[in-house]
């Protein structure tokens, strides 16, 4: 087969764009600790079936927008939402969650115009936590210190935040929960310390961690 003819089939070939619409082609992750940790293998539907579940770091194949998804499954949307927390309120029902995504992604696609994957990234990466405190007990005596943090962890807090903060955003408010999402997405990517749960508590970690140092 020619140069020629391989480049016609591969000209034919469909274009695989996340649920039909935005594109894999062009997106860039510029935080070089993030880019082996943020999977952008492209797929049409964002559901692997839990196939890394028993593989170790099997969850650093997983589509970027999949983890997204799955954590809003088991993030906390109803009654008394606190930090950290893991109460579910649809547990299971991924293909709620994805429709609340592909919403949102489209609400980010309306307001900025831009591919709603490459605004999610930049949020990822505006809230990814560089220092944290760990406690150390020495002596009898338990103290906090200062640490790094991995990037897997970074990837993991910045996703738990963004879906907090669209939880936080939604309950109790006449704002859908994919509306939430896309406000939380698009303040994170613009780094609003006033209107984004994650940046809040990014620098509250970051802040804790300089004084303990």
């Amino acid at each position: 087969m020619s140069e020629d003819e391989s480049k016609e089939i591969e000209e034919k070939k469909p274009q695989i764009k996340l649920f039909g619409k935005w594109p894999y082609e062009g997106l860039e992750v510029k935080n070089p600790a993030l880019k082996k940790v943020i999977c952008l293998r492209p797929v049409y539907l964002p559901h692997t079936g839990g196939r890394h579940e028993h593989k170790r770091f099997g969850k650093l194949k997983v589509p970027i927008v999949e983890r997204l998804v799955n954590r809003l499954m088991s993030q906390a949307i109803n009654a008394g939402i606190k930090r950290d927390r893991v109460n579910s309120k649809n547990p299971g029902k991924k293909l709620k969650a994805l429709r609340t995504v592909k919403y949102a992604f489209e609400i980010i696609e309306l307001r900025t115009g831009k591919n709603p994957i490459q605004v999610f990234i930049k949020a990822i990466e505006n809230a990814a936590i560089r220092e944290e405190v760990t406690r150390i007990i020495y002596g009898g005596v338990s103290y906090f210190h200062s640490v790094d943090t991995s990037p897997t962890r970074m990837l993991d807090l910045a996703i738990r935040h963004i879906a907090q903060g669209a939880a936080m955003k939604a309950f109790r408010s006449p704002m859908s929960l994919a509306e939430a999402l896309a406000e939380e997405i698009i303040a994170a990517a613009n780094y609003d310390r006033v209107k984004s749960h994650a940046i809040k508590r990014k620098e509250e970690i970051e802040r804790i961690a300089l004084s303990a140092r």
